[in-house]
């Protein structure tokens, strides 16, 4: 039997995988495309945050926030976001780094952040825990 013909045959008994394959390879092209835009890692970020006074807002719950976060974040959890949005009007001209527990809720929150018209929006890679695994600084003390 030559090889397209099992092809389609394969498809046709089991065509819901097929489709689960499709829509994998979707995703990973969107986000391989999309997701990758504007994202930046720890080390990155730092320089940012010390030489182009970049703002880093975290989406994470007030719990998870109080136990450690980045020195100077703000606080917008992901809950609320899009009603605080208007906090952050008056950092609009300056970098923003949205960060979370590993990068998820954050890139959402980028998204969020672009339509609203915030042109200079990045994600921190790997979020928190790669911030973590960098050896960079967290502190407990509120802004």
């Amino acid at each position: 039997m030559p090889l397209l013909a099992q092809l389609v045959e394969f498809v046709g008994n089991h065509w819901f995988l097929f489709l689960a394959l499709i829509v994998i390879i979707g995703l990973l092209t969107y986000s391989i495309i999309v997701g990758g835009k504007g994202g930046v890692g720890p080390l990155q970020a730092t320089e940012m945050i010390n030489h182009r006074d970049a703002v880093v807002v975290d989406v994470r719950p007030a719990a998870d926030f109080a136990k450690g976060h980045i020195i100077n974040a703000l606080n917008i959890p992901m809950n609320g976001f899009k009603n605080q949005l208007a906090t952050l009007n008056k950092h609009k001209g300056k970098p923003i780094i949205m960060s979370c527990r590993s990068g998820a809720q954050s890139s959402v929150a980028c998204g969020q952040l672009r339509k609203a018209g915030f042109e200079e929006v990045y994600n921190l890679q790997g979020g928190i825990m790669a911030w973590e695994s960098a050896n960079q600084p967290l502190t407990r003390k509120k802004r």
